[in-house]
């Protein structure tokens, strides 16, 4: 039950952050919607959001919180703080240098970053421009990075888990301004944004940098030195970037591919928006608490309980993701119109989005079982496994958007649903490999109550699913683009009503989950 409170704790302020982000998006598509100021933004948000999901989202600790729990139970808080203080400044250094070099090269980055773009001078000179403006953020997420792997190392989730909230806190302020100035759909409107996602990283890495200090982790700023601990840090860390944030690369990919067809770059995004939900409260919330008790577990000796661990990870991550999925892909439509159709977003939007969404959402069990089974490589200090099978993952997620893009198009379909397929396909390859070759070393073994519950959470999914298809169909009309707003809302929170029901019932009556532990979980949390 401790480590399901603590997959609780993060997971709920994920879930904060994550509805934030929404109201956020819903205030960007209305603003915005699909053109080329949206465009711009989004390509200019990308990167230093990339990096804020690699690091903020564990991919960092993959390399770094081991290490340091390492020192905590070995050799005590104090040299656990000279490594911290040691990775604080070669990290601010290198960091700072690519920001440096970046920001001067952007001109010609974007044509990397967004080659269709080129076709389209404002466009593309606004993104520049945005991308500078952004680019600090990459800074402050670096360091927002290391002190969130400090309060994980020391069992403290909850200031990290929250810090995500205040980017979204922030953003909503500048676009209500935009909204206020009247500015919406102007260039005005994407370089408020852009500063706001810097003010937002200095807001972020404040709150880390107080609450590491108020934890007994007074980190002081030294000077650079590639030490013995560095040069481990950074063979671990280089790997675990790439294979712990292969998902996000792989969007990015797909954004560059994307920036061919007019519109496709936002569409993508409003829908890897929707899918990131259920991925940032589950995937993420796993994977954040689980490397650090696999770590302790595996520091002990403790074999059986590293791979209890493990088992009841699985079982709480496909609890929660596969109905998710299921429901995603069934109620792309709706979900997509009553969230996002308003304002610059229009209703030939909708089915652009919803498309992708679909083809997301059939891969959103593996994007969180790639979360779930990489900190069983990481735990025991292994971020190269997960490197080598990443890099098979980009290669097919690259080849296999561009074939698909341009193979879609000729079809006479949107190209950028092609993107969405191929990312999907890429992920569960990658989930696939990662099982298999932990099962291979023998670190990965399903125990009773597992191989029973998965085949449960299934047939409830799937059950849920026909209910929510003959509901949408009854409900179509209180959903059809010209109907308020409210009504929309409304048949909408009844469509998913319905559905949870349905899931939450035939889990209870299967007995995958028990009232006894619901009750438990509440009083303890």
């Amino acid at each position: 039950m401790k480590l399901y409170r603590a997959f609780a704790t993060v997971g709920g302020l994920t879930l904060v952050s994550r509805v934030l982000g929404f109201v956020r998006d819903i205030l960007i598509a209305a603003g915005l919607g699909s053109g080329w100021i949206a465009d711009a933004f989004l390509v200019a948000f990308r990167f230093p959001n990339l990096f804020r999901r690699l690091f903020g989202e564990g991919a960092f600790n993959a390399a770094f919180v081991p290490l340091f729990a390492k020192r905590i139970e070995g050799e005590g808080p104090d040299r656990a703080r000279g490594f911290a203080e040691e990775a604080l400044a070669g990290l601010a250094f290198v960091v700072l240098a690519l920001s440096i070099l970046a920001i001067v090269a952007m001109p010609w980055l974007m044509y990397l970053l967004a080659p269709g773009f080129a076709e389209a001078p404002r466009k593309f000179d606004l993104a520049v421009t945005l991308s500078q403006i952004a680019f600090p953020y990459l800074l402050c997420m670096s360091l927002v990075a290391l002190l969130s792997g400090v309060l994980n190392g020391l069992g403290r989730f909850t200031v990290a888990a929250a810090a995500p909230i205040l980017l979204n806190i922030v953003l909503i302020g500048a676009l209500a301004l935009i909204m206020g100035l009247g500015i919406a759909n102007t260039p005005e409107a994407g370089l408020i944004l852009a500063v706001g996602v810097t003010i937002a990283g200095i807001v972020q890495l404040a709150a880390l940098w107080v609450a590491a200090r108020r934890a007994g982790m007074r980190l002081r700023l030294r000077a650079p030195a590639y030490s013995a601990d560095m040069q481990h840090l950074v063979a671990l860390g280089v790997p675990g970037l790439v294979s712990g944030g292969v998902t996000q690369i792989n969007i990015v990919v797909g954004t560059i591919i994307a920036s061919l067809q007019a519109g496709a770059v936002s569409y993508l995004y409003y829908a890897d928006r929707l899918y990131q939900l259920p991925l940032g409260i589950v995937g993420v919330a796993v994977g954040v608490v689980l490397l650090p008790e696999l770590s302790r577990n595996l520091r002990a000796g403790d074999r059986a309980a590293a791979m209890a661990s493990q088992n009841r990870s699985l079982e709480f991550a496909l609890l929660l993701t596969i109905p998710a999925a299921v429901a995603l892909f069934v109620a792309a439509e709706p979900i997509v119109r009553v969230l996002f159709e308003r304002g610059a977003f229009t209703a030939a939007d909708t089915p652009a989005t919803a498309s992708a969404l679909a083809a997301f959402a059939a891969g959103l069990p593996a994007f969180v079982l790639i979360k779930v089974l990489q900190p069983a490589f990481f735990a025991r200090e292994d971020t190269r496994t997960p490197m080598r099978l990443a890099m098979v993952n980009l290669l097919v997620n690259a080849v296999g958007s561009a074939l698909l893009f341009f193979a879609f198009q000729r079809a006479g379909l949107q190209g950028h649903v092609g993107i969405a397929i191929a990312t999907t396909l890429a992920g569960w390859i990658n989930a696939a490999m990662l099982w298999r070759a932990l099962e291979a070393r023998g670190e990965l073994a399903l125990d009773r109550r597992l191989g029973w519950t998965v085949p449960m959470i299934v047939v409830a999914s799937l059950a849920m699913g026909v209910v929510l298809w003959l509901a949408g169909a009854w409900l179509a009309p209180h959903l059809a683009a010209s109907m308020p707003s409210l009504v929309k809302a409304a048949a909408l929170a009844a469509l998913v009503g319905a559905g949870a029901l349905v899931y939450a019932t035939l889990i209870v009556a299967t007995g995958v989950v028990r009232p006894g532990q619901i009750r438990q979980l509440v009083k303890r949390g």
